[in-house]
């Protein structure tokens, strides 16, 4: 906690982390400014109420910052962005030419976040049609002619695009990643709501209530601190190299594997899998079709958020996503490949085929405590919910995640600011 108040206090002593600062809280006035510009013809009660009942417009509304409760012109929020950030982290390990392109460094990237911003675009008109049509059957909004409808769609995809651009100048002229910052500014935002909304009705049961699950919330917080900083070091060695008249390695370094590798996005992978059969009962259950109405009411008991099957479902996949993203971003003959090259190698384990065998075995293992971890935190506010009795203040196991890794890597963020800062003043 010291460290943290003592990278404050200098963060604002330095004119030029100030400055960035001031520049971020800036963008968020801005953001939030527009998440209560209304999109014409939304029923905001009916909404409301929808939202209460479908956790999966839930979850849609953590990553919009609450601008799709409110219905506002960012209504579609950063979804499309991710969604199209994972298709190309995706379609970047099956075609070799985006493969290149991730290894070209700076060049490379901004051709890749290029991609992303064109492939944004269509997936942001598709799920505003997706959203009207949802609204529409839900009677939330009335039916609108073509014109209307293609209204519909631009200033929603305008809105999403509006949000992206507003996260890269963050990342560019502020502090962190400003994709995850737009994402945990909306996520606190909403925090006010549910503690007036609890207040309102509370009462000295409750407040017992509270009081124990904001003990469990804190120990959720510090075991996500410890998990996420969590690494398993491998010693590596090089061996000496002579050059002309210049000798090198013959030093030892560690490879450092994080426990959890594949950070939130097995979370957000399994809980729009599991919730895609509530949002499709929520179309047939307007059905006048007999058949299709009994399929919605099976689906919609079965898969009760609250219910054994669904969390029991909802914890396999993300243990299984973790497994399969945690591969997708972690090569292991990659590294042994790098590892060979430069000369080095790990104590007892030959270069090569060996080395990339021997940090799978090791990665799988690890993998396990973080994919089991991971399926807890999916589930914790189930289980907070029987423990304490106490719903409003139910945040999902994916936005603590979010905040707490989010709060971690600024903070990190700005240190290195500030090691900057303080490096080239000695250089001077």
């Amino acid at each position: 906690m010291d460290k943290i108040l003592a990278i404050f206090k200098n963060s604002i002593k330095s004119p030029d982390v100030r400055k960035k600062l001031l520049f971020t809280a800036l963008i968020f006035a801005v953001a939030r400014i527009f998440a209560h510009i209304p999109v014409s013809g939304v029923n905001l009660v009916q909404l409301k109420a929808l939202f209460a009942q479908n956790q999966f417009l839930g979850l849609l509304d953590i990553f919009s910052g609450g601008t799709l409760a409110n219905f506002s012109v960012m209504a579609l929020g950063l979804n499309p962005y991710i969604n199209a950030s994972i298709i190309l982290q995706l379609l970047t390990m099956v075609f070799p030419k985006l493969e290149e392109l991730s290894k070209e460094g700076d060049t490379g990237r901004q051709k890749i976040n290029q991609y992303t911003r064109l492939l944004t675009v269509p997936l942001a008109m598709l799920q505003a049609v997706g959203m009207y049509a949802l609204l529409r059957n839900q009677g939330i909004i009335s039916v609108l002619n073509p014109l209307n409808l293609i209204s519909f769609i631009a200033v929603t995809t305008a809105g999403t695009m509006f949000l992206v651009w507003m996260g890269e100048m963050i990342t560019e002229r502020g502090v962190g990643n400003g994709i995850s910052l737009l994402i945990f500014a909306g996520i606190i935002s909403r925090l006010p709501v549910m503690f007036g909304q609890t207040a309102s009705t509370a009462n000295a049961q409750n407040f017992f209530n509270i009081g124990v699950f904001a003990v469990m919330g804190l120990l959720v917080v510090g075991s996500i601190v410890v998990i996420n900083e969590a690494t398993r070091q491998i010693t590596v060695y090089y061996a000496k190299r002579v050059r002309g008249n210049k000798m090198y390695g013959g030093q030892s370094t560690h490879l450092p594997l994080r426990l959890n590798q594949a950070g939130v996005i097995p979370i957000i992978f399994a809980v729009s899998l599991v919730l895609l059969p509530s949002l499709i009962a929520n179309y047939l259950a307007v059905s006048k079709i007999p058949i299709l109405h009994n399929v919605a009411t099976f689906i919609t008991v079965w898969l009760n958020p609250n219910g054994f099957v669904y969390n029991a479902l909802y914890f396999l996949l993300v243990v299984g996503f973790t497994y399969f993203y945690t591969a997708v971003v972690f090569n292991p003959k990659k590294i042994a490949d790098e590892i060979q090259k430069y000369g080095g190698f790990i104590p007892g384990i030959r270069p090569g085929t060996s080395t990339a065998n021997y940090l799978n075995y090791i990665l799988t293992r690890i993998t396990l405590a973080g994919a089991l971890f991971l399926g807890l935190i999916a589930i914790f506010p189930t289980i907070a919910k029987y423990i304490t009795n106490v719903q409003n203040l139910l945040l999902g196991g994916t936005g603590i995640l979010i905040v707490v890794s989010v709060i971690l890597e600024t903070i990190k963020a700005i240190e290195a600011q500030l090691v900057m800062r303080n490096y080239e003043g000695y250089a001077k």
